[in-house]
């Protein structure tokens, strides 16, 4: 199952409750979180085309800086970001959260969309982060779509960019099409339509903040395989979207990372199929971690109901990934 050899944390005990995917993952992100005391410190990073990405810093005592990257729909202060910041201040790390381009705080910074091949924009804020923070580590931690972004990035799947020293991606969608396609089944159409509002919200900004124009026309009713159809595809220079597919999928380039990684899934996430990690072949710098409870990104545990055992998997890999480096 796992290249890299690092010891694992000990399994996720869910409450009575919480042994259905769904619970998992609906209420692991509804209910309460920690939230860091500060709001950190803005930073922006240019692009080269012109775009921006936005974030919020933390100083810190150690010699390492950790990249937090934001999942489909989200934003810097999405819950399980704050719980990322959490754990590393509480380590005495350097943090950029960072939003994709026109979320959050970026709101009107950006005319080209993000989506889950951006290993470009995953680079950029890498060769940001070593510039501002010369001779110290850099780790980074994608959740979601930005984990596949980051997969990506670490095995030169869309292009050569630069790379943190070590990474953690958590529940990312490796095989792109067969997600979609488990996102048009059963329930699963909940988190589609959650996802599709978002997506829309996003294009409807961009062309009333003057950044583009109001040429895609997306149905009211569609699901998020057609939204790739009318805006993703086009809009980020892909022919349709079985090629955006094809080409941001992480899956096919998991055997070529050189970086010290940690894959973090779950057995039951309703809509990544946890099979594409077992059928795909990883590097020897790959520790691939399946947790049979979760959801997606869920990981609810016993006691506290702001406990989540993957905050402390977090934390546990990234201090073993460090040990490497």
């Amino acid at each position: 199952m796992s290249g890299l050899d690092l010891p694992a944390p000990p399994s996720l005990d869910a409450p009575w409750w919480g042994g259905n995917a769904h619970i998992q993952t609906i209420l692991g992100d509804k209910l309460p979180s920690p939230k860091p005391p500060t709001l950190g410190e803005p930073i922006r990073i240019s692009l080269e085309d012109g775009d921006a990405l936005v974030g919020r810093t933390w100083g810190g005592t150690t010699d390492t800086v950790v990249l937090l990257f934001h999942g489909l729909g989200g934003a810097s202060d999405a819950t399980y970001m704050n719980r990322a910041v959490v754990l590393s201040q509480a380590r005495g790390h350097s943090i950029w959260a960072m939003n994709h381009r026109g979320c959050g705080e970026g709101r009107g910074l950006a005319k080209g969309t993000y989506h889950s091949g951006r290993a470009d924009d995953i680079g950029a804020v890498i060769h940001a982060a070593r510039q501002a923070n010369p001779g110290k580590r850099i780790a980074a931690i994608g959740f979601s779509l930005s984990g596949n972004a980051l997969l990506l990035n670490l095995g030169d799947g869309i292009g050569i960019f630069e790379k943190p020293d070590v990474a953690i991606a958590v529940n990312p969608p490796i095989d792109l099409a067969r997600c979609a396609v488990r996102l048009k089944t059963g329930f699963n159409r909940v988190y589609d339509f959650r996802f599709l509002i978002r997506c829309r919200r996003s294009v409807r900004e961009r062309v009333e903040d003057g950044l583009i124009q109001d040429i895609y026309k997306i149905p009211l009713y569609c699901t998020l395989t057609e939204f790739d159809d009318y805006y993703t595809a086009p809009a980020s220079g892909f022919k349709n979207r079985e090629d955006y597919y094809k080409r941001c999928s992480a899956g096919p380039h998991l055997l070529k990372i050189r970086t010290p990684a940690v894959i973090l899934m779950a057995e039951d996430d309703p809509f990544v199929a946890v099979e594409s990690f077992r059928e795909c072949p990883v590097s020897g710098l790959v520790h691939l971690h399946i947790e049979p409870i979760g959801g997606h990104m869920g990981y609810l545990a016993k006691g506290n109901l702001s406990r989540r055992w993957l905050d402390m998997a977090l934390g546990h890999y990234l201090e073993a990934l460090l040990s490497t480096a």
